[in-house]
């Protein structure tokens, strides 16, 4: 299936009718056992839950086939898909870490990794000699995001996994925020991928997860395989069937909700109570040309700063109709959050005035409205404004 493009893989790829009575969408098999014949064998090659699971196959096999890769590791959570990878490291080695990187993954490496001997550098991932200089002859990793949360700086890839492997590292990315539609980091030298399928592969903010894709089983991988089946964070039969379901129309959901953020950061940006826009789609972005060599299109998520500081953010996420105040981004639903106050906030400084925005499946257009309705209640002075130049 490799050769097909990205929209019949994610159809198609895991999927067959079923054996038993045709139906065209995958049974979910809750058994946490399986039965063995009377020889002791395992002839279906299933065990128990925690070992393997036939939801949890299909949803494997999906997921590698839209990443590029051959393997694939389903885990109970994105921070869990994180963790099998860092724990590749051994105690005394280093990783060199974005300085803006997911909040999970900055205490994660932090706090609990620190403590057992890792060490760490902390480095603008926009910046190649910022990287270079953070690396030591102990760097065993080097840890990127394709797109940061929430400032959406842009990562060149291809040239940082270049520079791993010119240091003898490997190369990880966090490729959440871009997903395979938009990014496929393997092809472009990474070794392993992370996914929180939490978010816009599954698309529908009802099931959690993540997922480890690599281009072989074994090296690195067969660390994370092990992690999978020794630590058991291992996603449900339910949550397995819930995001392969949602991989059917990831390409189509990533593609409009790109479309509409682009039209949503268009319009802010001239808005007269914003004062900056931070979405690569846009030409002021200072990674707007990195953005354009990686991806055909920018993603879901944008972020903006507001006049009036603080208060006047909250205000705005106070107004709002449509956009529901809530963590987490890649559902239908719009949603908006001050991130400077977010209790999961940790590492870099957001700005006060800031406020994160994931964009849904709404038209684009009543979501520009309610946004306006928003500005317009928490900063009245600048109402009349709207529209003009």
């Amino acid at each position: 299936m490799q050769d097909l493009r990205l929209e019949t893989l994610a159809v198609h790829a895991g999927r067959s009718p079923d054996s038993g009575t045709g139906a065209i969408i995958p049974p979910i098999h809750p058994s946490v056992t399986f039965e063995r014949d009377a020889d002791g064998s395992y002839p279906r090659g299933f065990i128990y839950t925690a070992k393997g699971n036939p939801n949890r196959m299909q949803l494997e096999a999906c997921l590698s086939a839209i990443d590029g890769g051959k393997a694939a590791a389903a885990f109970s959570s994105g921070m869990a898909a994180i963790r099998s990878v860092l724990e590749i490291l051994e105690p005394g080695d280093h990783v060199v870490v974005p300085n803006d990187a997911f909040a999970g993954t900055l205490r994660l490496v932090t706090e609990r990794l620190a403590r057992r001997g890792l060490q760490y550098a902390l480095a603008d991932m926009t910046d190649l000699a910022a990287v270079e200089a953070a690396m030591t002859p102990r760097t065993r990793m080097l840890w990127v995001e394709t797109l940061s949360n929430p400032l959406l700086r842009v990562t060149d890839i291809a040239q940082l996994a270049e520079l791993a492997h010119r240091h003898q590292a490997l190369c990880a990315c966090d490729n959440t925020l871009a997903t395979p539609i938009l990014v496929r980091p393997l092809l472009l030298g990474v070794d392993l991928v992370v996914h929180s399928t939490t978010k816009l592969i599954s698309g529908h903010s009802d099931a959690l997860g993540g997922v480890v894709v690599s281009m072989s089983e074994t090296g690195p991988f067969e660390s994370v395989r092990q992690a999978q089946l020794l630590e058991g964070s291992v996603p449900s039969p339910f949550d397995c069937w819930l995001i392969h379901r949602g991989l059917s129309t990831l390409p189509y959901r990533v593609d409009a909700m790109s479309d509409h953020a682009l039209q949503i950061a268009t319009h802010l940006e001239r808005h007269p109570a914003v004062t900056r826009v931070h979405y690569p789609g846009l030409d002021s972005h200072p990674g707007h040309l990195t953005a354009l060599r990686l991806m055909p299109k920018f993603g879901a998520m944008l972020s903006f700063e507001v006049t009036d500081g603080a208060s006047a953010a909250k205000d705005v996420a106070a107004h709002v109709n449509l956009f529901l105040r809530a963590t987490s981004f890649g559902g239908a639903q719009s949603l908006i959050e001050h991130r400077a106050s977010s209790p999961i906030q940790f590492g870099l400084a957001v700005p006060d005035s800031l406020l994160r925005l994931s964009i849904g499946l709404e038209h684009p257009d009543d979501l520009i409205s309610d946004l306006d309705h928003a500005l317009a209640a928490a900063i009245p002075a600048v109402a009349s404004d709207v529209g003009r130049g």
